[in-house]
C-alpha cells in the first residue's frame, strides 16, 4: 500500500520532464532567423554574404533582422548591386549586428558599435525600440547566443569616411 504515494510522485515527475522535453532548445541565430517564416530573405542573405558561421559562433550577438517586408522596400537595383558584390552585402549585414546581447528592456538611447565599425543609433520611444530609422516590430527572439529583434526597415550603414 505504501507504494502509492511513490508511484504518485513518479507519474508527476515523469509529467514535468515531459514537458521540458517539448520546449524547444533557442538554436544559433542563424537557425534562428531560419526558423521565422518573415525572415527568409534575410537568412538566404546570410548564407550568400557567408556570415552563416559568424552568427552561429559563441556571440553572444544582437540581431536587428529586417523582415521579408523590409526587404521589399529595398529598390531592385540595390538588391542586385549586393548580390554581385559579397563583401558590400556583408558589410550591410554586418551593421545589423551589434556584440553583446541587448534585450528590449535594456535598450538605452545612445551609439552601438556595429560588427562593421559603424554606429548603430539606438532609441527608447515609450514601449517602441528603434535601430537608426527602423521600428523594432518583434523583440527579444531568443537565440542560443544572442538575440534576434525584428525590424521593418532594411538600415543602410553610413558612408565610410575619406
Amino acid at each position: 500500500m505504501r507504494l502509492r504515494p511513490h508511484l504518485i510522485a513518479l507519474s508527476a515527475c515523469a509529467a514535468l520532464l515531459g514537458a521540458c522535453a517539448s520546449t524547444p532548445l533557442p538554436q544559433p541565430i542563424p537557425a534562428t532567423a531560419a526558423a521565422a517564416p518573415s525572415l527568409s530573405t534575410l537568412t538566404k542573405l546570410i548564407q550568400d554574404a557567408g556570415l552563416s558561421e559568424t552568427l552561429a559562433a559563441a556571440g553572444p550577438y544582437t540581431v536587428f533582422a529586417p523582415s521579408d517586408e523590409a526587404f521589399k522596400a529595398v529598390p531592385a537595383k540595390t538588391l542586385e548591386k549586393l548580390a554581385g558584390d559579397k563583401e558590400a552585402l556583408k558589410a550591410l549585414l554586418a551593421y545589423h549586428v551589434v556584440p553583446g546581447q541587448l534585450m528590449a528592456a535594456q535598450v538605452k538611447p545612445g551609439k552601438l558599435k556595429t560588427l562593421n565599425g559603424a554606429e548603430l543609433q539606438i532609441a527608447l520611444a515609450g514601449p517602441f525600440v528603434t535601430a537608426d530609422e527602423a521600428l523594432v516590430t518583434q523583440a527579444d527572439v531568443a537565440a542560443s547566443n544572442g538575440v534576434v529583434h525584428v525590424i521593418d526597415k532594411v538600415l543602410m550603414p553610413p558612408a565610410p569616411k575619406k
